[in-house]
């Protein structure tokens, strides 16, 4: 079946490098897995990008903006801009006031591109290009405190659309790039203009030559911020939290007395994920499971730094619910943390998700986790699977695993993309 062809396919890229007389292709969907300390960030809403990274002090004065999201170039040998700014401390104290992070690597441009001086991809082996730039990339993102679980952006130039051999090598690359990143457990996004990179990764979508990308962000600059109706990808691809438009080009905005020269953003796909400092209220045992039956992992005396990466539920502790995980993957109770909230939980921290692709067209959306409970709604095929949890259900297939999704319904893991096809997948938690 499907999963078992997708563990011999990650087999193969675990260690190929790509050459001119064998180039690695993968099944659209490619293996995907989380490490026990990590999630997925999903942002919706209003973003900027801006070529160099702005100060703590101008982010400061932009929380008036209705921007809650920022591109920033993690690194690439086509990055221009320099990056002062652009360090882990950084990082920490903007996504401590609530920015939300969009790591973009500027790799090598398509050897058509329309950027002049560019640093191009080979036309013969473009896919050992795409691993070189993936371990950059990787290496850039985890020195600034970017999770594993993190969308990468590889921004893709526009290019001459028309040239036949750009084109394969464009599409062999981002395939690489996509396979490569899932492998070192960073979700895959792409940055493309409208006219080129998007409608030909929209061509090959659904081709068992290519490896699929987990977000598509367009350059459109119409003005209109909608997330469909692009006139060169259907809204069935990239259709459940995995489109951005940049809509604006360079233009300066000023909020809070700072002006600074953007490009104006919308999102609902997965950003960068980043790990929260709270102190411990009292001693904290960090347990297995979200429950205070499991056991205890370790335990951190009361003003202990810990490091929380997302948020859930569990039994009731003093006055929430809530269960912070942590970069070790254990949990703890957030009633002991000093979160912003003990009683609910803290907008800044992300949900603990885990999104794979699905595998079929039309997938039913389910009000339980069975084929007798009402379909409330479908999936296209590529679409992302939000996961909070696992639990038994009806058995599909070969398994009897159903995800329940972020948004309370629930599909049948036969057709997610997760690293079985028989029983749970770590480091996804039980319903």
């Amino acid at each position: 079946m499907l999963k078992v062809a997708l563990k011999i396919v990650s087999t193969a890229l675990a260690v190929m490098l790509v050459g001119p007389s064998m180039q690695a292709f993968a099944l659209p969907t490619t293996p995907l897995t989380y490490p026990a300390g990590s999630t997925a960030t999903r942002f919706t809403g209003f973003a900027f990008d801006t070529c160099t990274a702005p100060t703590v002090a101008q982010l400061t004065a932009w929380k008036a903006s209705p921007y809650k999201a920022i591109g920033i170039y993690v690194g690439g040998p086509n990055r221009t801009c320099a990056q002062p700014q652009l360090t882990a401390g950084w990082v920490t104290t903007v996504t401590k006031m609530g920015w939300r992070l969009i790591p973009i690597y500027m790799g090598r441009q398509a050897p058509c591109t329309f950027r002049p001086n560019a640093v191009k991809m080979s036309t013969t082996a473009p896919g050992n290009d795409a691993v070189r730039d993936v371990a950059d990339a990787v290496a850039k993102a985890k020195a600034l405190g970017l999770l594993a679980g993190s969308a990468i952006y590889g921004d893709m130039e526009h290019y001459d659309a028309t040239n036949s051999t750009c084109r394969s090598a464009v599409l062999r690359y981002l395939s690489l790039w996509t396979s490569e990143l899932h492998r070192q457990s960073y979700l895959s996004g792409v940055y493309a203009h409208q006219n080129s990179g998007a409608p030909h990764l929209a061509s090959v979508y659904n081709s068992a030559s290519y490896a699929r990308p987990d977000a598509l962000w367009i350059a459109r600059w119409d003005l209109n911020s909608s997330l469909t109706g692009w006139p060169t990808v259907p809204n069935s691809y990239w259709a459940i939290g995995q489109r951005g438009k940049q809509y604006r080009g360079d233009h300066n905005e000023t909020y809070g007395g700072v002006t600074l020269n953007i490009d104006s953003d919308r999102f609902d796909a997965p950003v960068a994920t980043v790990r929260y400092l709270y102190t411990a209220l009292a001693t904290l045992n960090a347990r297995t499971t979200p429950s205070a039956v499991y056991p205890v992992v370790v335990s951190y005396p009361r003003g202990t730094v810990v490091s929380v990466v997302c948020q859930t539920w569990g039994p009731k502790v003093g006055t929430t619910t809530v269960w912070n995980r942590l970069i070790n993957g254990s949990y703890v109770s957030d009633y002991y943390v000093d979160t912003p909230s003990n009683t609910t939980y803290s907008p800044l921290i992300p949900k603990c998700v885990y999104p794979f692709q699905t595998t079929v067209n039309g997938l039913s959306r389910r009000s339980g986790p069975g084929t007798a409970y009402s379909v409330v709604g479908s999936m296209p095929i590529g679409s992302l699977a939000w996961i909070v949890c696992q639990l038994a259900g009806t058995k599909v297939g070969t398994t009897s695993v159903w995800n329940r999704l972020i948004d309370s319904t629930y599909v049948t893991d036969y057709y997610v993309a997760t690293a079985s096809n028989t029983t749970y997948t770590a480091p996804i938690r039980r319903c």
